[in-house]
């Protein structure tokens, strides 16, 4: 009998110990993506936090600062400029990108065909990079040689990048049509898991379009949208190659936010110290960002939008 008993718990025991072998194998898997973190994150985070408190011209030799370059920077009234900037195109490209790309994204997550055409005119923009973006919308709005003058349309010349509030307004609009089809897209994928029963069962207690969005589309898509606006919001912290090609950072420090203030002391006027504490300042800005946007969608961050049905 005790060895017929063991005979057949045999197979259940081999099960148990391939799952621990598969489980004690999980973390030597993960390694390589350790590997690439620490070398191409960790490092260069730790060798701007040292650079923070040097003295480097980006040539010579490096010498040690202090709290020096944390104090100059933080006492110029640029900087604070810069991030009032940051935050303001932060803030109004999420005003206007956020409702456009949901509705995009519900819109082209149907079944007909000229949907679908659509969609492809829609995601042209993710082709493109974003100095060349800059370089053609520069080409398109100036005016003695861009649209103005090829179509004979007066209201669009304009000094665009000569105005700052023209120039900030043309930011926002380019970065708005650059990067709303990505967003598009996520939503797009976010309606496309939506269980077509939730709204089967709306349509028979006589709901209809416009309060099927507002009760089922918009809550099942809790978790995406907080996920857009946290790519959103970080990466606009990142606006730097566009305003760069298209106004500089002008006219005048108008359109100077942190990104291109960083770059600006480091490479133009070989102050890599204070570089670098901007360039710890945008790090902390990120992670509370993200942080703050991801505590938005409560405990169960990597929840189901479909924790209702």
């Amino acid at each position: 009998m005790s060895s017929t008993t063991s005979h057949r718990a045999l197979p259940g025991t081999q099960k148990m110990r391939e799952t621990v072998k598969q489980k004690s194998a999980l973390p030597w898997l993960t390694l390589p993506a350790l590997f690439f973190f620490v070398v191409f994150a960790v490092i260069p985070l730790i060798g701007v936090l040292v650079l923070s408190f040097a003295n480097w011209d980006g040539i010579g030799a490096i010498g040690a600062a202090g709290m020096e370059n944390w104090t100059s920077v933080l006492s110029d009234p640029e900087l604070y400029n810069s991030l009032g900037l940051t935050f303001m195109i932060m803030i109004v490209s999420w005003l206007v990108q956020t409702p456009i790309s949901l509705l995009l994204g519900v819109f082209t997550a149907g079944t007909q065909r000229y949907r679908a055409a659509l969609a492809v005119l829609y995601f042209l923009p993710l082709l493109l990079s974003s100095a060349a973006v800059a370089i053609a919308y520069k080409a398109l709005l100036d005016p003695n040689f861009g649209l103005a003058m090829g179509l004979g349309l007066p209201f669009l010349a304009q000094d665009w990048l000569g105005v700052p509030q023209l120039a900030l307004g043309l930011i926002i609009f380019v970065i708005a049509w650059q990067f709303v089809p990505f967003h598009t897209l996520i939503y797009q994928g976010g309606v496309r898991q939506i269980p077509k029963s939730l709204y089967e069962a709306a349509q028979i207690d006589g709901a209809g379009t416009i309060k099927q969005f507002f009760h089922i589309t918009l809550p099942q898509l809790k978790y995406t949208i907080i996920t857009s606006s946290t790519l959103m919001v970080v990466g606009s912290l990142t606006y730097f190659d566009l305003i760069f090609v298209l106004t500089g950072g002008g006219p005048g420090n108008s359109t100077r936010i942190l990104a291109l203030d960083m770059y600006l002391r480091g490479f133009r006027a070989n102050l890599m110290g204070p570089a670098s504490v901007i360039a710890v300042i945008l790090v902390v800005i990120g992670l509370a960002l993200a942080l703050f946007l991801q505590r938005l969608g409560g405990k169960d961050q990597q929840g189901s939008q479909l924790e209702g049905m």
